[in-house]
């Protein structure tokens, strides 16, 4: 008899929530509209949180290497202009030969003008390796080998190679393609003396840099750059052996060098997140305000749909509907109007990061920075739904406390 009750009680509770959305159809899709937007940028925000931490470990990730040695701080922004570790292959020649070492090799970020003529040069950021891998992703071309020795021995003072990879913005910006000849140099004047072929189109290291970047051979950037004499490097960056211990190589090379910072990748990692804390921060921060935003808002809608449906919760408490009963007719409401807004969200969550994925890449240079796994679908849906039925319970409840049998009077 009382599950009969209860039944009966709940189809009631249904019945009456559903007459009363669908009573003012305007006013519950601009509800659905509100939450939908306000778990959207929920979504989203969390979307660009998640991809900035895994854009950065990826980085790490492609780069394949083990052990980090810089000297703090290391500004990538700033496109490597002061190359703090001086010389770098030196310190790649002692990380090489140590028996957990398998292999060492420097890293240099030097802004060079570049262009298809000396009289029309453009200011870019270029990385210096000593070869490219199969990660690159060449769109035209290829890339560079690893000559014998070029990681470990000094740079000469002239280039060598005389080649590149470009970006293929800055190929398409200069109207230059694979077999091409441009004029890089640190200065506008340096660049009229050195003629590189471009051999390869790969955007690699500008998705990490921020911009546009050239790919160079290590020992022509620096004397391009006219540093082959100081060997100047952001990086030295070092494989360990396979029966070593990672943290266990990373201290021992840091007693080794306690001018330098020497981390693991994974340390690497931390480390360039810890450098952006503010970044990170207002990232978090932007994330709870829109969940508390997004509560907030939903807080007022419902209480704002319980005001105005003041004369009917009041008919209804004439007629002996209890206070319970009236809240869950507002909390029914709010459950079928956060799981309309929070499948209107999750829905619009794959076109907007895609649009914003866009923006990013061709401004930025950042290819998928927003990431959504399914969890933030999960969150995003679930915030809808239970924030939202709670919401209009608790709106429901006090609405009844104040459904008067004044408000029928017309």
């Amino acid at each position: 008899m009382n599950v009969g009750r209860a039944v009966v009680r709940l189809r009631a509770v249904i019945g009456l929530a559903l007459a009363q959305l669908r009573r003012s159809p305007g006013r519950t899709a601009l509800t659905v509209l509100a939450v939908t937007l306000a778990v959207l940028s929920v979504t989203v925000l969390a979307s660009l949180g998640v991809g900035v931490v895994e854009k950065g470990e990826q980085g790490l990730d492609n780069a394949d290497r083990d052990i980090w040695v810089s000297r703090s701080p290391v500004d990538p922004a700033a496109s490597g202009t002061e190359n703090p570790i001086v010389g770098a292959h030196g310190v790649a020649a002692d990380l090489t030969a140590r028996d957990d070492i398998s292999s060492a090799s420097p890293i240099a970020m030097y802004d060079v003008y570049v262009g298809s003529s000396p009289s029309d040069l453009e200011r870019r950021p270029a990385v210096g390796v000593p070869e490219t891998h199969d990660r690159f992703d060449f769109q035209a071309g290829h890339g560079f080998d690893l000559t014998e020795g070029a990681a470990t021995t000094p740079p000469p003072d002239d280039p060598q190679r005389r080649e590149l990879v470009l970006d293929p913005r800055v190929a398409d910006a200069l109207g230059v393609g694979v077999g091409d000849t441009v004029y890089i140099g640190t200065s506008r004047q340096t660049a009229t003396a050195n003629e590189f072929t471009v051999i390869g189109i790969s955007d690699y290291y500008s998705q990490y840099m921020g911009s546009p970047t050239l790919t160079v051979p290590l020992g022509d950037l620096q004397a391009v750059a006219g540093t082959s004499g100081t060997d100047r490097a952001t990086f030295v960056t070092a494989d360990v052996a396979d029966d070593a211990d990672h943290d266990a190589v990373a201290a021992d090379i840091g007693e080794q060098y306690p001018e330098y910072d020497v981390r693991t990748s994974d340390s690497q990692v931390q480390s360039m997140l810890g450098e952006r804390t503010a970044v990170l921060a207002s990232g978090a921060t932007l994330v709870g305000l829109a969940v508390l935003g997004g509560i907030v808002l939903t807080a007022n809608l419902f209480a704002l749909v319980a005001h105005q449906q003041r004369a009917e919760l009041a008919a209804l408490r004439a007629v002996g509907l209890s206070r319970g009963l009236l809240a869950g007719t507002i909390g029914t409401q709010g459950l079928v109007i956060g799981l309309l807004g929070g499948v209107l969200a999750v829905a619009a969550t794959p076109p907007a990061v895609i649009g914003l994925n866009r923006f990013s890449a061709s401004v930025f240079g950042f290819e998928r920075l927003l990431r959504t796994p399914p969890e933030i679908y999960a969150g995003g849906f679930a915030l809808a739904l239970v924030a939202g039925t709670i919401v209009a319970l608790v709106a429901g409840w006090r609405a009844g406390r104040y459904a008067q049998i004044d408000h029928l009077e017309a």
